[in-house]
């Protein structure tokens, strides 16, 4: 049952323009700087020749590219996540879906997994710009693999704490500020640590930002996996619970 509700998100997603604009503006945005990257790298090549072990083209064109490519879905994936939970219960829905004979994880886990295939589905169109270098260079393959499924834990952790924060109102405008707040608040926060002289490694660790950017770097650290699959189960957990304590009022 699971599958069958993830399907049913994603299907709703798409027969509404919300998703397909997203992609759209997302690819449009992204694909000219990937552009200019291109460009700025073609500028350096000459200089980049004559030093000793130079960036390649993973580092200048694509790293960089997906920096970027992050802060503007910290800004998008609040409009994916407001309408999960929020927009059911303003519509009196979700009360038809619990009184299924289905458990609160199973549509928890239903719900989450659809916003995961939508952003399966967007990581992989953004993926198809580093891979269409492989035409006329060779990027790093294993920088990329850390790249993919770096962008696909971070926008996971999105979707899990978007839908949380959708389970808590039922205005999808409130769930939308309320989560861009926390994903930016999540992202910045080891600005502050580099001002505290003690628990800066604790506040270091609970940035998005540190983890996001290793993984960037080709690095797969355990550290960062367990990251976000803390946020991930624990924000599912919330959720969960938050919709067991409707249920029973």
């Amino acid at each position: 049952m699971i599958w069958v509700i993830a399907r049913r998100e994603i299907a709703a997603m798409f027969l509404a323009p919300l998703a397909w604009i997203i992609l759209a503006v997302v690819q449009a945005i992204l694909g000219y700087m990937f552009l200019a990257n291109l460009d700025n790298f073609f500028l350096l090549q000459p200089q980049l020749i004559r030093l000793e072990n130079t960036p390649g083209v993973t580092d200048i064109v694509i790293t960089p590219l997906m920096q970027i490519a992050a802060i503007i879905l910290l800004m998008v994936m609040p409009l994916m996540t407001m309408r999960s939970i929020a927009e059911e219960k303003r519509q009196r829905t979700l009360s038809l879906l619990v009184s299924a004979p289905l458990s609160m994880t199973e549509i928890v886990l239903g719900k989450f997994f659809g916003l995961v295939g939508f952003v399966v589905i967007l990581v992989s169109l953004l993926m198809l710009m580093p891979l269409s270098l492989y035409l006329g260079t060779s990027p790093d393959a294993g920088k990329l693999l850390s790249i993919y499924v770096g962008m696909l834990l971070l926008l996971s952790a999105f979707a899990a704490i978007g839908l949380y924060l959708s389970s808590l109102t039922e205005s999808q405008t409130i769930a939308a500020v309320s989560t861009f707040g926390t994903l930016l608040m999540l992202w910045i926060i080891d600005w502050a640590g580099a001002s505290l002289e003690s628990g800066q490694s604790v506040v270091a660790y609970l940035s998005m930002l540190q983890h996001h950017q290793r993984m960037l770097e080709g690095v797969f650290d355990t550290a960062d996996l367990a990251y976000y699959a803390i946020v991930i189960v624990g924000f599912l957990g919330l959720t969960i619970r938050q919709l067991d304590r409707e249920r029973l009022l």
